[in-house]
C-alpha cells in the first residue's frame, strides 16, 4: 500500500514482532484513516496483544515499519505513548477488585494532571482544578457509556461487583480520562452476551467517530471496521505453543512475554509497559 496516513490515522507495513520462540506476528500490514475502528482479529494466542502493544508504542516491532499519529514506529515510540492510551489488557491496566469505581475515577483523573497535562493546568488554584477533574471525569463516563446511577451503589460500588460490560465499561472511561488521539482495547468481546457484544461494538464506533482512532482486539470483527487479522501471520513459530514476544524500551532493554489462557500477553505485557515507561 502506498501513501502515509496523516494525522491520528494508522499504517503498518510489513510489521512484525519476533519472540525467543518465534514471531508473535510477521507481515502485517493495513492502512486506517483518523477516527477509524480498527479491529485485531485472530484467534487466542495468534499474537493481537503483542500488536496492540507494538502499535500503541508499548512493545518495539522486530521488522517493519507503523505510522500512528503522524509518529513513526518503532524510532517514536515515546511520542506514539503519549497520543495513545490502553483499556482493557490483562496483567496491564487491571482495575483493583477492592476500590469503588469512584476511587478507580479520582486516582485516574489525579494521576493525569500530575503526570499528563501541562505545568499550566497543573498549576491551576485547586477549586480550579477540582472542577477541571470533575469535568473531565463526567466527559470520560459519558464516551464510556457508563451510568453510575445504574450501577448497584452508585459510584461507591466495587469493582468486584460490576458486571463484566460495566468493568470494560469503566476501563475505557479510565483511559479516556488521558484523552486519547488513539485508544486501545483487549479482549474487546471476551465473555460478553451477545446483546452486550453489540453494545459494546456500538460504544467503540461512537468513539471512533467523536475524532479518536480506536485499535481493538477481538475475537471476531463485525462489519464495517478497518480488519487487520494475525491468524497465520507468525509462520515459524511453533504450533500449540503459547505466544512469546521481544519487548524493548527506546533504550532498547527487552522483556519475554507469555500469554496466558486468553490469548493475551500477560505478565509478559505488563513487564513491557513498565520498560517503555508510561502504563
Amino acid at each position: 500500500m502506498g501513501g502515509t496516513v496523516a494525522a491520528d490515522g494508522v499504517t503498518a507495513r510489513d510489521l512484525g514482532l519476533r519472540g525467543p520462540r518465534g514471531w508473535a506476528f510477521r507481515a502485517v500490514s493495513f492502512e486506517a484513516g483518523p477516527g477509524s475502528l480498527i479491529t485485531i482479529e485472530g484467534p487466542s494466542g495468534s499474537g493481537r496483544t503483542c500488536l496492540l502493544l507494538a502499535l500503541t508504542g508499548r512493545m518495539k516491532p522486530t521488522e517493519g515499519t507503523a505510522t500512528v499519529a503522524g509518529a513513526e514506529l518503532p524510532r517514536r515510540m515515546a511520542a506514539v505513548r503519549r497520543v495513545s492510551a490502553l483499556a482493557h489488557v490483562p496483567g496491564v491496566t487491571d482495575l483493583d477488585p477492592a476500590l469503588t469505581v469512584a476511587e478507580h475515577l479520582s486516582e485516574r483523573a489525579l494521576l493525569q494532571r500530575r503526570f499528563g497535562d501541562s505545568l499550566r493546568a497543573l498549576l491551576r488554584p485547586r477549586q480550579e482544578g477540582r472542577a477541571a477533574r470533575r469535568e473531565r471525569i463526567e466527559s470520560a463516563l459519558t464516551a464510556a457509556g457508563l451510568d453510575l446511577e445504574s450501577l448497584p451503589k452508585g459510584a461507591r460500588t466495587a469493582v468486584r461487583d460490576l458486571e463484566r460490560a460495566e468493568a470494560l465499561r469503566l476501563s475505557l472511561a479510565l483511559a479516556l480520562i488521558a484523552r486519547p488521539r488513539v485508544l486501545g482495547v483487549d479482549d474487546t468481546d471476551l465473555k460478553l452476551s451477545d446483546v452486550e457484544r453489540v453494545a459494546i461494538w456500538e460504544l467503540l464506533r461512537s468513539i471512533a467517530a467523536s475524532g479518536t482512532t480506536v485499535l481493538a482486539v477481538c475475537s471476531e470483527a463485525p462489519d464495517g471496521t478497518v480488519r487487520v487479522s494475525t491468524a497465520g501471520t507468525a509462520e515459524e513459530a511453533d504450533t500449540g505453543a503459547d505466544t512469546e514476544s521481544e519487548s524493548e524500551s527506546e533504550s532498547d532493554s527487552e522483556s519475554d512475554s507469555e500469554s496466558d489462557e486468553n490469548g493475551t500477553d500477560g505478565k509478559g505485557a505488563a513487564d513491557a509497559i513498565a520498560q517503555a515507561g508510561r502504563a
